[in-house]
């Protein structure tokens, strides 16, 4: 009995830790135009709670399931260079989300590729 209560009082420790990380917002890049836009897509209970992403309020769309629409260039003036990651806040939930690898990277040209086959 104190074995499945000890089982019981996990269990219910760990949910909140779980329903966070399904709370945790994501991002890809899609094409907007002639330029790429971030979409940062995510999820809250409250659909009047404001979305802000690295302090700046943002307009989204959809309710309980939500989405905001940014250029990259909008992206990369709110960021450090060569950031990682984006804060987003939803209501009074902060979360550091992933960017796509590079995205705020330096844009070079290539002059060469060497591949070799070994």
């Amino acid at each position: 009995m104190m074995r499945l209560t000890m089982i019981a009082a996990a269990a219910m420790a760990a949910s909140p830790a779980l329903a966070q990380g399904e709370a945790a917002p994501r991002t890809r890049v899609v094409e907007c135009g002639v330029e790429s836009c971030l979409i940062v897509s995510g999820r809250r209970a409250d659909m009047s709670a404001p979305v802000s992403i690295n302090g700046h309020d943002v307009t989204t769309t959809g309710r309980h399931h939500w989405q905001a629409r940014i250029p990259v260039k909008t992206v990369r003036h709110w960021s450090e260079p060569y950031a990682r990651s984006i804060e987003v806040s939803v209501g009074n939930e902060r979360h550091s989300t992933r960017l796509p690898v590079g995205l705020l990277g330096t844009r070079g040209d290539l002059a060469m590729l060497v591949v070799s086959v070994k």
